[in-house]
């Protein structure tokens, strides 16, 4: 394993679990200090503890994405006691399904507080650090389904769609202060999420892994390798793209 983020500070948003245990992980494999931040402090830790087994150097962070004021508190905080964050990872997510009246208000809401407005709260409340220090990486977890949308999933299509505009559009502002933006477009991945609705409606992973040219769906790690290579040195020209990695499926 290489060593691109030694001396770096990574933050990385629903990092408890799925990708984003993951992304935690290699970023702290590669050097970083990682900032696991998730709503569930038991979650984080676990992350946390994992890493720190496995001689990385990793500290929990538990707030709300849903709110601002927490967004704001957390990182003054944390800007406090690390100094700088040089990685954003805005990878936390939710995907509530549904045609347009099939899905609730509710669902609707948290969707966008989560997917969208997060980014925002949370992107702008690190930025200006970068902006000042004119460096800094922001690698935004969107999905293959915010560039080509999947039947009976308007809400997340949507919210991912916003993802995928918001990191074209932040790369375009902000290239002039040496500040990257980035994205990955992950297809079916095996994470809890996608296990948890496997349960719900009795198929499997191979009954995926069959709708996949690769022969398989991804695995969280793949995702994270991809994450730490557009946060990585190795890509300083790079900004304002979208990357997806689902082993040429198609949505259908």
């Amino acid at each position: 394993m290489t060593a691109r983020f030694t001396d770096r500070i990574a933050l990385v948003t629903g990092a408890g679990g799925g990708i984003g245990s993951a992304i935690a992980a290699r970023l702290a494999e590669e050097g970083a200090t990682v900032i696991v931040a998730d709503v569930v402090a038991e979650a984080a830790q676990r992350t946390v503890d994992e890493i720190v087994a496995g001689g990385g150097a990793a500290v929990p962070s538990t707030f709300d994405l849903r709110s601002p004021e927490a967004i704001r508190a957390a990182v003054a905080g944390l800007l406090a006691e690390h100094g700088r964050i040089d990685v954003l990872v805005n990878n936390a997510g939710v995907n509530r399904r549904g045609a347009l009246l099939e899905l609730s208000d509710d669902d609707w809401a948290l969707t966008f507080d989560v997917n969208v407005d997060a980014i925002f709260h949370l992107t702008r409340a690190v930025l200006p650090q970068m902006v000042e220090r004119r460096t800094g990486a922001i690698v935004n977890t969107a999905s293959q389904w915010g560039l080509h949308p999947a039947p009976g999933h308007i809400g997340y299509n949507v919210s991912k769609a916003a993802v995928v505009s918001f990191t074209q559009s932040l790369a375009r502002d902000y290239a002039p202060h040496n500040v990257r933006v980035n994205a990955v477009a992950p297809g079916e991945v095996r994470t809890p999420m996608v296990e948890a609705n496997l349960a719900r409606t009795g198929r499997t992973v191979d009954d995926l892994n069959k709708l996949v040219p690769f022969g398989r769906i991804g695995e969280p790690s793949e995702i994270a390798a991809l994450v730490a290579f557009l946060a990585s040195h190795e890509t300083p020209y790079l900004t304002g793209t979208v990357v997806e990695i689902t082993g040429a499926q198609a949505v259908s």
